[in-house]
């Protein structure tokens, strides 16, 4: 009767092995169940926390298409569909002009950068020599110009503008601008030494003086008249 209740040590070992391994699947099944639920308390947390905006952006939306629903149709975005699948080759050749007008942009891109540095160097040039201080004072001198004069005095100049160049042209030519030359030279020297009545009556005998004198009078007699 002893020796039949008598279990053998190996069996035994074994049997603990076993019970042990079970343990071990049974702590990580258990702690994969509570993985399982920890992400499915997340899952529904996001879910509640999610249908109220999805609900808003739903309603939101519809009432955004209620707007449009006279225009979006099913029977309207057939036709775009249609009017897309027409003009495919027209997609294609704008979409090869795109191609080759960046193709040509790579091409350009060089000389654009070479022209903007060119004409950089010539505003900095203008720059130094004062261009655009002169442009600024004529700015300035137009702004003076508009506030002083009213629009009856600029009608006016602008009666009188052609006749000052009339006038101006004939005082640029040379022969012209050589008297005046000559003119200004006298003026500059100085006065004679002998400047007696007798003197000044002698020098009527001179033509040159005797021209003179008659085109300072007519000059005057214009002025007068």
């Amino acid at each position: 009767m002893t020796e039949a209740l008598t279990i053998d040590s190996p069996s035994v070992a074994e049997l603990n092995k076993k019970i042990d391994l079970l343990t071990t699947q049974v702590a990580f099944l258990t702690e994969e169940a509570m993985r399982q639920r920890s992400r499915q308390q997340e899952w529904d947390d996001l879910k509640s926390d999610l249908i109220p905006v999805s609900n808003e952006a739903f309603m939101l939306a519809v009432q955004q298409l209620e707007e449009v629903e006279q225009c979006v149709r099913l029977e309207n975005i057939l036709e775009f569909v249609k009017r897309l699948a027409r003009n495919t080759c027209h997609f294609q050749e704008m979409l090869d002009q795109v191609e080759s007008l960046m193709g040509f942009w790579e091409d350009f891109s060089p000389l654009s950068r070479d022209v903007f540095l060119k004409v950089m160097n010539q505003m900095d040039e203008m720059e130094r020599k004062g261009y655009f201080a002169f442009l600024q004072t004529m700015l300035e001198i137009g702004d003076d110009v508009v506030t002083s004069f009213s629009e009856e005095d600029l009608q006016n100049i602008r009666q009188t503008v052609v006749p000052m160049l009339e006038t101006l042209k004939e005082l640029v030519q040379p022969e012209v601008v050589e008297k005046l030359q000559r003119s200004v030279a006298v003026l500059k020297e100085d006065e004679p030494r002998d400047a007696s009545l007798f003197t000044l009556i002698g020098q009527f005998n001179d033509p040159a003086v005797r021209r003179g004198l008659a085109k300072s009078l007519q000059a005057l007699k214009a002025v007068a008249e």
